[in-house]
């Protein structure tokens, strides 16, 4: 059979476009399959009908790894015209009956505003703070091979790199409570954490605590002006330039919905992958890629407000990301229910309100209110109400501000995103040892056993966010040992020839 593409990828989320984008640089003739209407999976913004010209985040919302991901610090959104605001709050958590901990953006008013606990944040973010590319380097590495920015000596690879395992374990352990002494600290801490997904604390937990409190207080976390499509659509505008091409609904459910092809590229679930190709992997790959499991869930609520969030403690007003939840006791014990299959009363949840800082999401008077609720693996439950209240909570009078509210449920999740199976949005288990494991215990985590066959998506290492690393990195295998294409092609935005 006549090969019809050099290289065939499955999924336009981020991590497939990266792979995409990578090797249609390299100059190869490349196909993206999406089985949505619309590209970019994880970083799709769209109008869901509840107020006019009103656009939601369907996913992802904030992006503190966009600007850390060495693969798209090269591709270089901003040169492309991606417009972002680094909001002077990275991140908010407020307190019942206290004020609000605030992880500002400049790390000496962020120390200056914890108090006693000031010092004790500059020793666990100092370092990580000035040095976050190197820390970002290591963290959202293939776990496979020393990053180039750890391999000079002297320089501050190896001391950044001690650092962020510090701070990991600091955070992820029961050390935190001799570390950190006051309520808004903890829970600071202990908030970003919970960005895993899992139980607390938990050494995953603190890797991800260290790596995002580096964004934090180093390039901050960025809210993007029109929301998260305008990443995508900046990797799709590049593959098109080099000869890429994208087909829109269509879902590839097994080996007979794939053309012919040199290599390709499973921007999926490990599931997804084993459904696609079943007999095909060899049976220790698919036993391996079954064990990687789920991990918990989120369910997603969209809002639409008639004015912003009436939070009672107004600083929190400048922070892209608020965290709800109460003290960090109250964070570890939802994630304990969440882990045994429990939905809390008033569950985690991550909120935003990029309106605040992007004037042009604001319509007519209405703006967008983005909400992540953590619940167990495959909720059937409509969580709106359980949001709402941990809203007003901490914002009296948010409901008066509600004209329209959608929820999906995490057992839905994956109506909009293959990937978000149950709303397992890490797309796989989160814990350390799949950290490094991820899909499965294998020198090369992306490839699947079938020459030219490979996994490249969350599934894979770093694991989950919008950084597209896990492209990249299958992609340069890809192109190794499939085209011995051995030197990865320049992504900046400048013209660049083929290398083949």
């Amino acid at each position: 059979m006549a090969v019809a593409f050099d290289a065939v990828v499955v999924g336009s989320g981020p991590n497939g476009l990266a792979a995409a984008v990578t090797c249609a640089r390299a100059g190869l003739t490349v196909l993206v399959l999406e089985g949505q209407a619309t590209a970019g999976g994880g970083s799709r913004t769209l109008d869901l009908g509840l107020a006019p010209a009103l656009v939601h985040d369907l996913c992802s919302a904030v992006h503190p790894l966009a600007v850390l991901s060495p693969f798209l610090r090269e591709f270089d959104l901003a040169a492309r015209g991606v417009a972002s605001t680094a909001p002077e709050v990275s991140y908010a958590h407020p307190l019942d009956g206290a004020p609000a901990g605030l992880a500002w953006h400049d790390l000496d008013r962020a120390c200056a505003g914890l108090g006693p606990d000031g010092e004790a944040w500059r020793v666990l973010f100092g370092r990580l703070a000035g040095h976050a590319p190197e820390a970002a380097a290591l963290a959202l590495g293939d776990k496979r091979s020393l990053p180039p920015e750890l391999g000079h000596s002297p320089g501050p690879g190896l001391p950044t790199a001690a650092s962020l395992a510090a701070t990991a374990t600091s955070a992820g352990t029961p050390a935190l409570g001799a570390v950190l002494r006051t309520r808004a600290a903890r829970a600071l801490l202990t908030g970003v954490a919970a960005h895993t997904i899992a139980r607390l604390p938990s050494l995953a937990g603190g890797g991800t605590a260290a790596l995002l409190g580096a964004a934090a207080h180093g390039p901050g976390w960025p809210i993007v002006h029109g929301g998260s499509q305008a990443i995508a659509d900046a990797l799709l505008a590049d593959l098109a330039a080099h000869g890429g091409s994208l087909e829109l609904g269509s879902p590839v459910a097994s080996r007979a919905d794939l053309p012919p092809a040199l290599a390709y590229l499973f921007d999926t679930s490990a599931d997804g992958a084993v459904r696609i190709l079943g007999d095909a992997l060899p049976p220790r790959v698919r036993r391996g890629l079954g064990r990687l499991g789920h991990g918990a869930a989120a369910a997603k609520v969209d809002f639409v407000l008639s004015g912003p969030v009436p939070w009672a403690d107004p600083q929190v007003a400048r922070a892209g990301t608020v965290h709800l939840g109460g003290d960090a006791a109250d964070l570890r014990a939802n994630a304990a229910r969440v882990a045994a299959g429990r939905l809390p009363e008033l569950p985690t949840t991550l909120v935003s309100d990029p309106a605040t800082f992007d004037a042009g999401r604001q319509v007519g008077g209405l703006r967008p209110l983005w909400a992540y609720a953590h619940v167990p693996f495959g909720c059937p439950a409509d969580v709106t109400e359980r949001v709402s209240a941990q809203l007003e909570r901490f914002a009296p009078g948010f409901r008066d501000l509600v004209v329209a509210a959608r929820c999906v449920p995490a057992d839905r999740m994956a109506d909009h995103n293959a990937n978000l199976v149950g709303g397992d949005i890490a797309a796989g288990t989160v814990d350390a040892w799949r950290l490094v494991a991820r899909p499965r215990a294998a020198l090369d985590p992306y490839a699947l056993g079938v020459p030219g066959m490979y996994l490249c998506s969350a599934a894979t290492p770093p694991g989950p966010g919008v950084h597209g690393m896990g492209g990249w990195f299958a992609a340069r295998r890809a192109l190794a040992q499939r085209f011995g294409i051995a030197r990865p092609p320049a992504l900046g935005p400048h013209p660049t020839a083929p290398a083949r």
